[in-house]
């Protein structure tokens, strides 16, 4: 055997077993290093990104009495599985590029990258095999073309998101724009002539991305010590003694723009007093909280999931009365 021969030898197992070493069978403690990256015990995520989706589809179910409710309620428990996927996937990628950062913030320094319970390499495979099923999911359950078109304009957004604390203070912006895409979905998903009412439903989508700078900002408020202290850009440090004035504004915003919405698609009393309750939710906890508390930061950030569920009541019973009211079948 020549010298090169032995020389490739020697260095082929070492390579094999970097592969193997990839590619093995997950133990115990990487399962549950995956759970936790997707956020499995923690499902706000999910919450914020279906309970748009699910206004979305009451409000079409609304518009186009075709549309049968055993139709409606199909398509919103499809997008169960899907909100979920995207929520694990973004948190997956966001904890992938984020595992430097994660390191030096309390908050974040015993989640499974930092604490090393799952390798960088393993992380990135587990996110493939996740983009793979969620592409799956994708084209499983999403109804029409145009919904998974609309869906397609944000993946990017998948990547950049987890970066933009490292070069700007507007991440809650674009977070807004990449979860709160469903709002067009599910009514391209659910429509019987195939038309995408965008006047009515862009007052909505805005509306939820001022919800989403809301409450995201705030929550920004538990780290920004740490942020400052390392160098990381937040809404929250920009803000700084203003953020409670700014997130009014957005909150105020979010509240008139969804009204504004639902008076496009004629929506009754039963959505208005809905949407009136979740501004009582909001807002007074908003004005009450103590942003250089971190407890109570996360504490407005979780009462994001009551504020999107009473919406989503108000939009499904609005649209049951109102065709229960003036005889049209469900």
């Amino acid at each position: 055997m020549s010298d090169d021969t032995k020389s490739a030898s020697s260095r082929n197992p070492i390579t094999c077993t970097g592969i193997s070493t990839i590619f093995r069978l997950p133990s115990r403690g990487e399962i549950q290093a995956c759970w936790e990256l997707c956020r499995l015990h923690n499902n706000m995520g999910f919450w914020v990104i279906w309970a748009p989706t699910v206004w979305s589809i009451s409000m079409v179910y609304h518009a186009q009495q075709e549309i049968k409710a055993i139709t409606a309620i199909g398509r919103i428990a499809a997008y169960i599985p899907l909100c979920l996927g995207i929520k694990s996937l973004i948190m997956t990628i966001d904890d992938i590029l984020d595992s430097d950062i994660d390191r030096l913030v309390i908050r974040t320094k015993l989640r499974p990258l930092p604490r090393e319970a799952i390798s960088i390499e393993r992380a990135w495979l587990f996110f493939s095999l996740q983009t793979i099923f969620g592409l799956c999911l994708a084209f499983k359950f999403l109804s029409t073309a145009a919904s998974l078109m609309i869906s397609m304009t944000v993946w990017p957004l998948y990547i950049i998101y987890p970066t933009c604390k490292r070069w700007t203070s507007f991440a809650p912006v674009v977070l807004g724009v990449m979860f709160k895409v469903g709002v067009f979905m599910g009514w391209a998903d659910l429509t019987i002539d195939g038309s995408i009412s965008w006047n009515i439903l862009t007052p909505v989508y805005l509306s939820a991305c001022l919800w989403t700078i809301t409450y995201e900002t705030v929550y920004q408020h538990e780290d920004k010590l740490d942020d400052a202290r390392i160098g990381i850009n937040s809404l929250a440090l920009l803000l700084g003694k203003y953020t409670k004035v700014a997130c009014s504004f957005t909150a105020i915003g979010f509240i008139l723009l969804l009204s504004y919405g639902g008076a496009l698609n004629d929506q009754g009393p039963i959505f208005f007093s809905t949407v009136l309750l979740a501004a009582i939710i909001l807002i007074p906890k908003l004005l009450s909280t103590n942003l250089d508390h971190p407890f109570e930061c996360q504490q407005f950030f979780l009462r994001s999931r009551s504020v999107g569920l009473v919406i989503v009541i108000g939009f499904v019973v609005d649209a049951v009365y109102h065709r229960v009211a003036n005889g049209i079948p469900l």
